[in-house]
Formats: C-alpha cells, sequence, structure tokens
C-alpha cells in the first residue's frame, strides 16, 4: 500500500481523501522503472558487485500529489487534462486511470445540437488547445466567421466538403475541396473568414483542433457572411 495507493483508489471511487500534512516530501518510483532497472541489473555481470540507486525517482509534496490526482479526477467531467505524453504526468495519469472501476470506462459528453448538426468537445489542454469534432448536414455552410489570432486545423473523416476563404483585408477568395477518401488537414489562417460547407449527399464528420479553449468572454471569433 501507497499514499497514490490510497488516493487513487478514493478518487477513482469518488470518495474523500485525507492530507495530514500536505507539505510532506515524497519520493516516488514508477514500478515499470524499476522493473527495468532490475531486468538490466541481471543482465549486467557488472552491476552484481556493488550497489545500485534507484533511478527515476520523482520527488513531490503530498499536496501537490494530490492536487494532481484530482484534476485527472475531474477532467472527466470538465474535460480539461495535463500534458501527460512523458515525464512523471504521464506515469500518474496511467497509475490513476489503472483504479477506475469498470462502470467508468467510459463517460458522456455534452453535445451541442442545432439544425446544422453536432458539435462536441472531448479534450482540452491549456498548453495544448482544444480538441472537438463537428457533423453537417447536407447543402449546410458552418464557420462564417474569422480569428484574428485562433488557429483551427480540420480533417474530414466521413463525406465531402468545400472549404472556402475570403481575406478580411483585400477580398481575395480562395477554395479547398476536400473529402473523407482523402486525409487532408486543412488550417483556418488569421484575417481570413472560413465557410465549411457540406458538398456531399451524405452527414459529414470533421475532426477539429484549435490551439486555444475557447473562451466564451474572449472568444476571438468574428461573424462574416460571405
Amino acid at each position: 500500500n501507497s499514499v497514490v495507493a490510497t488516493f487513487c483508489d478514493a478518487l477513482a471511487n469518488n470518495k474523500p481523501i485525507e492530507i495530514n500534512d500536505e507539505n510532506t516530501e515524497l519520493e516516488l518510483v514508477y514500478v515499470d522503472d524499476l522493473v527495468k532497472q532490475l531486468i538490466n541489473s541481471i543482465n549486467d555481470d557488472n552491476s552484481r558487485s556493488h550497489f545500485k540507486d534507484i533511478e527515476s525517482i520523482h520527488k513531490i509534496s503530498l499536496g501537490e500529489l494530490a492536487e494532481k490526482l484530482k484534476y485527472f479526477a475531474d477532467s472527466r467531467e470538465n474535460l480539461y487534462i495535463e500534458t501527460v505524453g512523458d515525464g512523471f504526468e504521464k506515469v500518474l495519469y496511467s497509475t490513476f486511470i489503472s483504479y477506475l472501476p469498470s462502470q467508468k470506462f467510459a463517460y458522456n459528453l455534452n453535445p451541442n445540437i442545432d439544425d446544422r448538426g453536432v458539435f462536441v468537445e472531448y479534450l482540452k489542454n491549456k498548453k495544448v488547445g482544444q480538441f472537438s469534432y463537428l457533423t453537417s448536414k447536407p447543402g449546410v455552410t458552418r464557420g462564417n466567421h474569422f480569428h484574428h489570432t485562433k488557429i483551427e486545423k480540420f480533417l474530414v473523416i466521413k463525406g465531402n466538403a468545400s472549404f472556402k476563404f475570403k481575406s478580411i483585408d483585400s477580398g481575395e477568395n480562395f477554395e479547398v475541396k476536400t473529402s473523407g477518401d482523402k486525409p487532408q488537414i486543412v488550417e483556418s489562417i488569421p484575417g481570413w473568414a472560413h465557410y465549411i460547407e457540406n458538398i456531399g449527399k451524405e452527414e459529414m464528420i470533421v475532426l477539429l483542433w484549435a490551439n486555444e479553449i475557447f473562451d466564451r468572454d474572449n472568444p476571438d471569433t468574428y461573424s462574416h457572411e460571405a
């Protein structure tokens, strides 16, 4: 047993955690790193004759550990996730996820539905941005706006799309046609209004990444009709 196991089990099952001294300093080692070092030592004849220090020790306070694990638990509701691709955050996140009961292997999202189709946010990161997807019915045009700084990358994975662009400064027009049969990233350009039309006969599905999280108070999104 360890404080990591105790906290993970509690938060994964919606139970409170207790902290006696949040300033307590911890030294943690991820089990896979320890096993890898043990195997390397067994296979290295020269390592058997002397003591070896444990590698990959992660130092963190008890309070910081609790905050990170709470952040992971809350991410299934608010969709925010830390950068968990490497280092301590990666192995701590994997450890937390491993404690989830089977009924929590999936969790629901909140789709925004209107006459055009569906828009769904599914992942947010303050450093990386926001991931979402949208659908459009045949003949429907989405977008009709421009950004000053915000950038979006679109990937059509089903259907056929026409991406039309118009320069706010010069009035120049440009068009890109793509489809789910032709994997291609189409990028919004600051200062160019964009319009995304479903030119096919079936529902269109588009993956979307933005380099910032949508802020209702400062959306950097300005309507502009074609």
